[in-house]
C-alpha cells in the first residue's frame, strides 16, 4: 500500500481559482497531478493516501488551516508529507502561527505564484528543467 514511487500527487485545500490554474499548471509541467479538496476533514482523510505535497490556502474561507497543519503533524502517519502553506505578505502572525503548527513552507502568495514551477520541480524529483 506504500506506492512511493507513482505518488506525485499533491492535495491541495485552496479555492482561490488564480490558485487552483497555477498549481494545475505547474503540477503538469512537472508531472504531477493535483486533487482539491474543499474541507479540512477531507484533506486530513485524504492525507492517508500519502501525497508527495500538501498546499494549503492559509485564507482560505470555511477551513482552519493552522489546526489541520497541526493534525497532520501530529499523525505518525501524515507528519512526513511536506506542506507547503500560503498567505498575504501583510499577515506576519499568520505566517507565524502556520510555521509553529509544523507547515514546511509558508511564503507569500506573491512569491508562490512566481516560483511555483520551481518549487513543485523540487518536489516531484524532476530536477532536470
Amino acid at each position: 500500500m506504500n506506492n512511493k514511487q507513482e505518488s506525485k500527487k499533491i492535495l491541495a485545500l485552496v479555492s482561490d481559482l488564480m490558485f487552483t490554474v497555477k498549481i494545475t499548471e505547474a503540477a503538469k509541467r512537472n508531472g504531477m497531478s493535483v486533487d482539491y479538496v474543499k474541507t479540512d476533514d477531507d484533506l486530513l482523510m485524504r492525507a492517508k493516501e500519502n501525497p508527495q505535497l500538501i498546499i494549503i490556502d492559509l485564507n482560505m474561507n470555511g477551513a482552519e488551516p493552522v489546526k489541520t497543519i497541526e493534525k497532520l503533524k501530529s499523525n505518525p502517519d501524515s507528519k512526513n508529507i511536506s506542506i507547503l502553506s500560503y498567505v498575504s505578505h501583510i499577515q506576519g502572525d499568520l505566517k507565524m502561527m502556520a510555521q509553529e503548527a509544523g507547515a514546511d513552507v509558508v511564503m507569500a502568495r506573491s512569491a508562490l505564484s512566481q516560483n511555483l514551477i520551481q518549487i513543485l520541480k523540487r518536489h516531484s524529483g524532476n530536477l532536470i528543467a
